[in-house]
C-alpha cells in the first residue's frame, strides 16, 4: 500500500515535463540578439519610420493586401501624409532587394515563414 515512491517518480516527470520549455529556451542556441540588416543604401525613408515597420510591417501588407484584392484600392498615406502605392513588388522591394541580407535574417531570426510568396514571384536573394 506505500505508493510514496510511485507518486514522487510521477510528480518530478510532471514537473520535468511542465518546465521543459523554460530549460530548452535557457539552453538557448548562442546569440538571441536581433540580426543586423543590412539596409538600403539608395533610399532615404520607409512608407513609415523604422520602429513601426519593425513592429508592424506584416499587419501593413496585410492591410495592404486586403485593401487591394478586396477593395481594389492602390493607394497609401502613410503618418507622414505621403503616398504610397500599394505594392509588395513595386514598393517594397524596391528598396529592400536583396532578400537574404534583410528579409530572410529576420523572418529566420523570428522563426517565421511569410505567406507573401504564396502569391509573389519570390526575388533572387543576392
Amino acid at each position: 500500500m506505500s505508493d510514496k515512491g510511485t507518486i514522487i517518480a510521477g510528480l518530478v516527470i510532471f514537473l520535468a515535463l511542465v518546465t521543459f520549455p523554460i530549460w530548452y529556451a535557457l539552453g538557448g542556441e548562442g546569440d538571441s540578439s536581433p540580426p543586423d540588416l543590412e539596409m538600403p543604401t539608395d533610399a532615404t525613408q520607409c512608407v513609415e519610420d523604422k520602429d513601426y515597420m519593425t513592429a508592424n510591417h506584416m499587419d501593413l501588407l496585410n492591410q495592404w493586401r486586403d485593401a487591394v484584392v478586396r477593395e481594389g484600392r492602390r493607394e497609401y498615406t502613410s503618418s507622414s501624409g505621403e503616398k504610397h502605392t500599394m505594392s509588395l513588388t513595386g514598393t517594397c522591394l524596391n528598396c529592400h532587394s536583396n532578400r537574404d541580407a534583410f528579409c530572410t535574417q529576420c523572418h529566420d531570426y523570428a522563426n517565421v515563414e511569410p505567406g507573401c510568396w504564396d502569391c509573389h514571384v519570390e526575388p533572387k536573394g543576392n
